[in-house]
């Protein structure tokens, strides 16, 4: 009866989050779960016990990563489980944690942040990596930009040195995501000065990097009715053309209306409204 009641104790004390990672620009207060600044109004549903995981959007990807993994040793560790909804560079962010970092021996915390957003050790045990049941893709940066490239941001951000195409899929493995599925939105409604972009874009980020298509650099790709260029597929199927998505990658929304762009505006606006409904109806 007492192991009986000691297992009925630990299940009560089980919890589901879900993580929301910012892009480029930033906006919430670091190691502030509560501060959805960068997102929209905090009131609005996004997901069971969301929160979010701000970091700056300025700094390289590798110096602000430890903000990610502190709130994943949060969350996503002993009896707790979590779901990831990422925006822009916040792909690059997950990416990156989960490959280099999704092996390691993380210490079981207690999900009470101090104001740092670091938690305490709950029973002194570890575990391999995190507790994460898939990952939510809007408008994904992994693939970088070719703004970037062309310098359209300011060349003092550390981060546009990140998103730049070739050093964004060169920056850690894309297939290894620790067995953890990526459903990706791309958007598709570019305007006529992200003519820079290949194929089809969101004014960001074009389908090559949204699409999770793989390669050394970023491709052409873009809707069916498009005849001029291959068509990002739905799904994990390579795309037309041949060229494989990076692996556990499924393109879940590709913006055949040309409706949705990159920006949040302040109110869960863009693709990240549609990966906000999608975390409303399946994170729970």
């Amino acid at each position: 009866m007492v192991l009986g009641a000691a297992l009925v104790a630990g299940a009560a004390f089980a919890t589901n989050y879900s993580l929301w990672i910012n892009g480029r620009t930033g906006g919430g207060v670091a190691g502030n779960y509560a501060d959805f600044t960068y997102w929209g109004p905090a009131g609005t549903a996004a997901g069971v016990n969301k929160k979010a995981v701000n970091w700056d959007g300025y700094s390289h990807v590798s110096d602000k990563n430890y903000l990610v993994r502190n709130a994943l040793d949060c969350y996503c560790t002993g009896s707790n489980w979590c779901y990831i909804a990422v925006h822009s560079a916040g792909n690059l962010q997950i990416g990156y944690t989960l490959s280099l970092y999704g092996g390691t021996a993380r210490y079981k915390k207690n999900a009470s942040p101090a104001s740092d957003g670091s938690c305490a050790n709950s029973d002194g045990t570890t575990q391999t990596g995190w507790n994460i049941k898939w990952v939510d893709v809007a408008a994904g940066a992994a693939g970088g930009s070719e703004l970037a490239n062309a310098g359209d941001w300011a060349l003092s951000e550390p981060l546009v040195s990140d998103l730049k195409t070739g050093t964004a899929r060169a920056m850690y493995d894309h297939n290894n995501t620790r067995s953890k599925i990526f459903y990706l939105w791309a958007g598709a409604k570019g305007t006529l000065y992200s003519g820079i972009l290949p194929g089809q874009d969101d004014e960001a980020v074009a389908y090559h990097s949204a699409g999770g298509v793989s390669g050394s650099g970023g491709g052409s790709y873009c809707n069916p009715s498009d005849w001029f260029c291959n068509d990002l597929t739905l799904g994990t199927a390579p795309a037309e053309g041949g060229t494989a998505k990076w692996s556990n990658h499924s393109v879940v929304f590709r913006d055949d209306a040309e409706a949705y762009n990159h920006y949040t505006n302040g109110n869960w606006q863009g693709t990240v409204g549609l990966v906000r409904a999608d975390m409303v109806n399946y994170a729970k």
